[in-house]
């Protein structure tokens, strides 16, 4: 099978050094994080990883066994193929001249979007979404000038109940309940 965009889901012990080990991991094989995004959860010992790779499914199948592996690591699923919600957070810093501000904040508030700074020449925008929808605001505001962007790289759950979520995976695997 051709490579494709995969998401994995990682429940891990919030301790120092577990990114790191996480990352070697796919350092060490020499495969590329499209992105990773790492919070703690409701428990203050356990933190989630989002992490999206690009691979055939043996490869992103042999990844997921290996960071299985790894001690810190609590649970790990390829959450693709399943119902989920995804989304991303965007700032963006725009030039902005006082006759194309109005312009911006229009195509802003069509997006959903926010002016959260607002400065002489720039404005600041968060945006938050799926990945296409992010990129088409970048592209819109290309033609006003991007001076900075910083994106958080997908964040995604399953859709629903606990039913196939990585929470409930860990929770059935241990016997423990919330």
């Amino acid at each position: 099978m051709a490579n494709s965009k995969r998401t994995l889901a990682a429940l891990v012990y919030n301790r120092p050094g577990v990114l790191n080990r996480v990352a070697s991991l796919f350092r060490r094989r020499g495969f590329n994080i499209e992105s990773i995004a790492v919070g703690r959860t409701d428990d203050p010992k356990l933190s989630r990883m989002t992490i999206v790779v690009i691979g055939d499914n043996a490869t992103v199948e042999q990844v997921r066994k290996q960071l299985d592996k790894i001690v810190d690591v609590v649970k790990i699923i390829d959450i693709t193929g399943d119902d989920m919600v995804s989304r991303e957070l965007a700032l963006v810093r725009v030039k902005a001249t006082t006759a194309t501000r109005a312009e911006i904040v229009q195509m802003v508030n069509i997006f959903r979007g926010a002016i959260i700074d607002v400065g002489s020449n720039t404005l600041v925008i968060e945006v938050t979404g799926d990945e296409d929808k992010i990129d088409s605001l970048l592209n819109l505001l290309r033609s006003y000038g991007i001076r900075e962007v910083a994106r958080t790289g997908r964040v995604a759950m399953t859709r629903g109940g606990t039913i196939g979520s990585i929470k409930a995976e860990e929770e059935a695997a241990t016997g423990r309940q919330r």
